[in-house]
């Protein structure tokens, strides 16, 4: 699943957050905090962050 530009559900731009995400969460960093301060308050755009896997071809 590649990262979609706006949240499926309600349209906020969320690519341009997947970067630090990733970089953050792989520091060490808690996933719930991370998504707090990147202003991802909605579930629908957190599960985009949360639920996504990587698939390496």
């Amino acid at each position: 699943m590649i990262i979609p530009i706006r949240c499926i559900s309600c349209g906020k731009p969320v690519a341009q957050l997947w970067e630090q995400y990733k970089e953050r969460t792989k520091n060490g960093e808690d996933p719930q905090k991370v998504l707090d301060e990147l202003g991802l308050k909605r579930y629908c755009c957190r599960s985009l962050f949360v639920g996504h896997i990587v698939m390496n071809f």
